[in-house]
């Protein structure tokens, strides 16, 4: 998808209905426990990320993710956006997706425009309720990694359009065994979990471009 044509559309963007948890069912782990404003933990943690479509080279619209850094955690060496936990000094989970961006890609802070958010994301495994923002900037980012971070990747969104990216896999992690998760396969990457569910109700926005 051409950027331009994309930024042309930015309304479509803002208004465009969310699909919420139907989105989120299509790419959730079967074993996964179905959450919404009713049963999630009073106790979760907040976390916020961002969902940053910019150009590439070709100009062509891609979808920032990040790969985590390997470290001793649940989610090491995951896929995932930009973001993180919510911090006192954040005004809402808006500014900390902003913040937790330029902290872990070196992204400007006043470059990033907010369209859309959308379906927040429970997750049991670390406890922590995730409120995601549909972003743009206009520009290909030059990005600058923090320790969190082993490499970014750059998601074609025409990749993601495409109903072959969708497949599954059994993932290596503490605690999930031996099990198949939905997912999408995008080159040599398999995107799940939070991620993918979140990507998913992206998709479905952006399919009514």
């Amino acid at each position: 998808m051409d950027f331009n044509y994309l930024s042309s559309r930015t309304n479509k963007l803002v208004n465009a209905t969310l699909h919420g948890i139907e989105a989120h069912k299509l790419l959730s782990p079967a074993q996964r426990i179905h959450f919404n404003k009713f049963n999630i933990p009073n106790t979760a943690k907040q976390a916020g990320v961002l969902v940053l479509v910019y150009p590439n080279q070709n100009n062509k619209a891609c979808i920032l993710l990040t790969k985590r850094a390997m470290y001793k955690g649940k989610h090491s060496q995951e896929i995932s956006f930009p973001g993180g936990k919510r911090n006192k000094e954040d005004l809402n989970l808006k500014n900390t997706a902003i913040r937790e961006t330029f902290e872990e890609v070196g992204l400007p802070i006043k470059t990033i425009n907010i369209q859309k958010e959308l379906t927040s994301v429970y997750i049991p495994t670390s406890d922590f309720n995730v409120s995601a923002y549909l972003a743009t900037t206009s520009y290909l980012p030059v990005f600058s990694l923090s320790h969190e971070v082993e490499t970014v990747i750059s998601l074609d969104v025409e990749d993601l359009l495409n109903p072959k990216s969708l497949t599954s896999f059994i993932p290596k992690t503490s605690y999930i065994k031996q099990v198949a998760v939905p997912c999408f396969k995008i080159g040599n990457h398999y995107i799940w979990g939070a991620t993918a569910m979140i990507l998913n109700e992206v998709k479905e926005v952006l399919k009514k471009l």
